[in-house]
Order: C-alpha cells, then structure tokens, then sequence
C-alpha cells in the first residue's frame, strides 16, 4: 500500500510538471501548432452558440461588385469617395470610419474634393503597420505597460491632406496560425510611437470618452475594456457576413439610401470587392469581407459584448491546464476498474461542458493548451495502468490456478464472494472420504525416488479427478493417501450420496490404475478407503498460510475406516451411517457385504461397516461380527 501511494505521489508530480510546462512554453510563444488547434476548437464552439443578433450601432457601407460595375475600375475613384462620404455626413452619422487606406495619391482634383468633404463630419481614416518580418519584435529597452507591444517597423498614414481633417488608427488584425483573425490588436507601436487601432479609434470617437491604458487593460472613461495579452480585443463573430448591418454604396449612387440606416449610427465605409483579398476565413463565412471583421470589433467595443479573455482567464486556464491532468490521473489510481474510467470520463466531460458553456456566456476559456496538458500524462498512465492490470491479472490468474490444486472450485468461488469464510470454526454435517496406499512406504525402500515421484503423481492425479467429478473438497493430500470432504462450502442434500459415489469411483479407478503399472511394481501396491458421515467441526487453520480442514469424532471414525478394510481383506469399508444417509439400497454392477459390528481406534462403542466390491471382484465373508480389541 505504502509503495502504491509512492508511486501515486511520483504521478502526480511528473503530471503537474507537464502541465505546467506546456503552459509556459505555450504562453511564452513556443508550441505555434496549439494556436491552430485552439481556432479550430473555438471555430467549433462559435458554430455550437450559433449565429448572434448583434446591437444595431454600426451600418457598413460596402463598396462591392456593383459599385465597381458601374464606375468600372477599383479603387474607387477618389471624386466617387468623396460623394459617398459626402452623401453619409448629410444624414448626421455619429462617426465616419473609412476602412480603405489613402496612402497615394491621385488626381489632384479628386483628391481636394475627399479632402475638403472629410472636414464636414467626425472621421477616422485607417492606416497600417508594417512589421519587418513574419515574427514580430519588441523593443528590449522600453518598461511599462506598453513594453510588450508588437513594434512595427513603421506606419502608413494617410496623405496629410486627409489625415489633417480626421483622426488616424491601425487597421491590422492579428489571424494567428489558422488565418481567422480570433483579436484585433489594440495598440501598435514603432520605435518613437505608439498608435491606436481603427476600431479603438472609431468607438473613442463614438462613445466620446477619453482613453486611459492600465497595465492590463483598458478604459474608455470609466467604462473597463478587458483584452488578451498585448491589449489585444478578443473577438467572437455575430454571424455570416451582412449579419452586421450593411448597404451598398450603389445606393448611394441611386439616391436609395436610407437616412434611417445611417442617422445617429457609427458607419463605416470598407471593400467588398470580390477578389479585393480583404477576405477572411470565419466559422460562418469561409470569406467574411475585412470591413465586418473590423465592424465586429468596433461593436465589441461600443456595446462591451466582447468575449472575455483576460489575466484572471488566463490564470484559470493555467489552474485548468494542471489541475485537471491531476485530478484525472488520481481518479484512474483510485479505481483501476471501470468505475475508475467511468469517473475519470464523467470529469472530462464536465470540463468540455463548462468549456463550452463558458464560451456562449462571452468567457473564452482556452481548450487546446489544457488539452495538450492532459492527454499525453493521462494516456501513458491509463497505459501503465493497463500493463500493470495485466501483469496482475497474470499473477492472480497463476495464484487462482495455484488455488486450484489445492481447493476445489466451489470452494474458489466461495472464498472470493466470502474471504471471511471458516475465519471462525463452524459445526455443521458432512460426509468425509479416506484412501490410502498400501505398501507404498516399504516400495519406496526400493525403487528411484524420480520414479516414486511419477507413481505418486499418478495417484494423486486421480483422486483428484475422481474427487472433483463428484464435487468434493480435497482437504490435503497426507503422503500416499488423501482426505475428501463433502458439505462444503455448504451442506447439500446429496453429500452423502456424492460421498458414496466418490468411494466407490476410488475403489475402480485406483483398482485400474495399479493393474495398468508394471508387475513388479503393481503386485507391490494396495489400496485401503473408508467413508463415514456425521457431525465435524470445519475451520481454517495456519496464519500465513491457511488451509482449511475438518476434526471430530466423524473424521477420526473415516479414517480408522480404513484400518477396518485392510483387517478384514477389504478395500472399501462404509459406514452404515453412510448409507442410511445416501439411501443406498446396493448397486447392479457391486457387492454389498456385511454388516460387521466392530469397534475402531480411538473411539468407544460399536460402529456398523459394509464392504463394498465390485461384482466381478473375490467374494468374502464379513458377516461376522469382529472381536473388539
């Protein structure tokens, strides 16, 4: 037990050392390929919360196909910009964002004309970072909140002339291993500057609230705006695209726009363009146009229904991520059986459940890292579980075959319903069996001992069969005899009939068996039994190793049975007792002989014996009463 719990605690620990490694490898940067197992997973549960009516703060005004078909070419002219924009600020949006980035120029005149419409409203144009490679840097001697921010190598800003009549934000989203953008940076940064987002931008505009960065957060007034790691906004999608409320500038054009879907709203102007390639892989929409993804996280954070994931999600995540490899590998040493599996299944399920459940309720709880921690630790101790199952099966299965040579079946089933069986002497009626060889000891005298082992082998052999065919209990083998106990592991009806049967079997077969081995040996042996029935007193004897045995007056009465046989030139000697008991009333193929009134040794008073041949066998006299000693 004390080495189990060893080897238990050793477990343990290698567990939560995995664990906890395959938590700091992954959330220092290392182990990319759980990034595009955790979008997978989170694409899953997004599909599993289903599609999402978003609040109605933000109108896409997308410049699409149609648009391009009717003016011919993309990007859209500068001159038809401006009429958009134009168009929109005429019905009194909250804010203009424009999603398309201004970073050349064109005409002089189209130019002029965006530029001189972008100073009638509130407008947020887009820039873009530049990052110098796919790995992006940090800049090692900055300190404070900012300092883990990703460095871009620069930005590009709008023209002048455009940038001078509105405010200026990153449009970068972060798509990670999987190409679905799963946040959308926050704060960008070179090495002399620091940018806020498009939609950081956009929602300061609308909300009107100062901004205010906090180590681990941010704050729009006083309203808490919680994001990832880097201040990073988490985003999980509504819907398909055009779930977000979107037109098409053709309308525009048309003179159809609603004023309805613009007045008092946050609009933002973006490409939709087929083949544009601002597209994105979501898990509603295997291309969701660039402008809704940056509209998702402009809602996000006006309306503060953004998915949580934040230090306090982390930190149970990383609670998660070693507790639970834990908790299950203690589940699978606490029961090595089913019910152990079956625990073990029914926490794994919890766990996928309040996973899932927490992420239709906006926490985002990470699934891939957890499992990365608890699957290998746990499959290789279940293995290792299953190897030592099997090597003590093989070991309780030698000790069961062990058992059996020297308990009968029946006993064996006993004892494992009943471990506590005979632990106290019980008194009870039973019949009891003895045979013994005759001349065995002065044979012995004379021949190889590796040849006396095989003739004793031999009879043993078959008293056990013959014991087991009539369902009797062997209760020892004593040199060159044995010891057969009928009623146990409980009395039955027929112990005495089986008893009587198992008597006269021994007489044939052992009969047979000395006639089939050589003369000089054969001629040398015989055989005696005596079978009585009556009151004994069963128990088990020995500490260490017990055994199960069986004393009183019947027992001593069986066995001096025998002594009877050999006097009177009988093999088979039987109580009457016995055969009352077995109702025996003689058998067509043997010879009942007797009664003989005698006395045996060790007992007082007369005892009435039969003896018993086989019809074919010599016929004797034994009605006579004997002498008593």
């Amino acid at each position: 037990m004390r080495s189990r719990r060893v080897q238990l605690l050793v477990a343990l620990l290698l567990t939560a050392l995995w664990a906890a490694g395959i938590y700091a490898a992954h959330a220092n940067g290392h182990l990319r390929f759980l990034d595009r197992l955790e979008a997978t997973l989170t694409d899953w549960r997004t599909q599993i919360r289903g599609v999402q009516h978003p609040p109605d703060l933000v109108t896409i005004v997308a410049i699409d196909d149609t648009v391009v078909k009717r003016g011919g070419s993309y990007p859209l002219p500068r001159a038809d910009l401006a009429r958009v924009v134009d168009t929109i600020v005429q019905f009194k949006p909250k804010v203009v964002a424009i999603d398309l980035l201004l970073v050349d120029r064109s005409a002089a005149i189209g130019d002029a004309t965006l530029a001189n419409t972008l100073a009638t409203g509130p407008m947020v144009l887009a820039a873009a970072a530049i990052f110098p490679s796919a790995s992006e840097t940090v800049e090692p001697s900055s300190d404070g909140p900012l300092a883990a921010l990703p460095q871009a190598e620069r930005f590009l800003l709008p023209l002048p002339s455009f940038a001078d009549h509105a405010e200026v934000g990153v449009v970068n989203v972060a798509t990670g291993q999987s190409g679905s953008p799963l946040a959308v940076p926050m704060l960008f940064r070179t090495r002399d500057k620091v940018e806020l987002s498009f939609p950081l931008r956009v929602a300061a505009r609308a909300l009107d609230q100062p901004l205010t960065v906090a180590p681990d957060h941010l704050m729009l007034g006083d309203r808490t705006v919680p994001t990832d790691r880097d201040f990073a906004l988490p985003i999980t999608y509504y819907g398909p695209r055009r779930t977000i409320r979107t037109v098409s500038a053709q309308s525009i054009f048309d003179g159809t726009l609603s004023r309805a879907a613009i007045e008092d709203r946050i609009v933002v102007i973006g490409a939709a363009v087929a083949g544009g390639g601002d597209f994105y892989p979501t898990p509603f929409d295997s291309l969701m146009p660039g402008v809704e993804v940056i509209s998702t996280a402009i809602t996000h954070l006006v309306a503060g229904d953004g998915i949580l994931r934040d230090r306090r999600v982390r930190i149970a995540d990383a609670f998660a991520a070693i507790l639970l490899p834990m908790l299950l590998v203690g589940l699978l040493a606490w029961r090595r059986s089913a019910l152990g599996i079956m625990a073990a299944a029914a926490v794994m399920i919890a766990w996928a459940g309040l996973n899932g459940f927490a992420f239709t309720h906006g926490v985002w709880l990470n699934a891939a890292t957890t499992l990365a921690a608890t699957v290998p630790p746990v499959a290789i101790f279940a293995s290792a579980q299953l190897w030592a199952g099997g090597r003590r099966a093989q070991y309780l299965a030698a000790k069961s075959r062990s058992l059996a040579r020297l308990q009968a079946p029946a006993v064996q089933e006993w004892l494992a319903r009943d471990p506590h069986f005979l632990s106290k002497p019980v008194r009870q009626n039973a019949a009891v069996v003895f045979i013994d060889l005759s001349g065995f000891t002065a044979l012995s005298e004379r021949i190889d001992p590796d040849a006396l082992q095989e003739i004793l082998k031999a009879f043993h052999a078959q008293i056990d069969k013959t014991a087991v065919d009539c369902g009797g209990m062997i209760t020892g083998f004593l040199g060159d005899g044995a010891m057969i106990l009928f009623g146990l592991p409980r009395t039955m009806p027929d112990d005495a009939a089986r008893a009587l049967t198992c008597a006269i079997e021994l007489h044939r077969g052992v009969e047979r068996w000395i006639a089939s081995l050589p003369p000089a040996i054969g001629d040398q042996l015989g055989f005696k039994i005596g079978a009585h029935c009556g009151e004994i007193v069963a128990s088990r004897l020995g500490e260490s190793h017990q055994h199960i045995t069986a004393t009183g007056d019947t027992v001593n009465v069986a066995s001096r049975l025998m002594e009877v046989a050999a006097r009177n030139d009988a093999r088979l000697a039987l109580s009457n007792t016995l055969l009352d008991a077995a109702d025996f009333h003689g058998a067509p193929d043997g010879v009942l002989t007797g009664p003989l009134l005698t006395q045996v040794r060790g007992r007082s008073g007369v005892v009435t014996v039969w003896f018993w041949r086989d019809r074919d066998g010599p016929v004797q006299d034994h009605t006579k009463a004997e002498a008593v000693d």
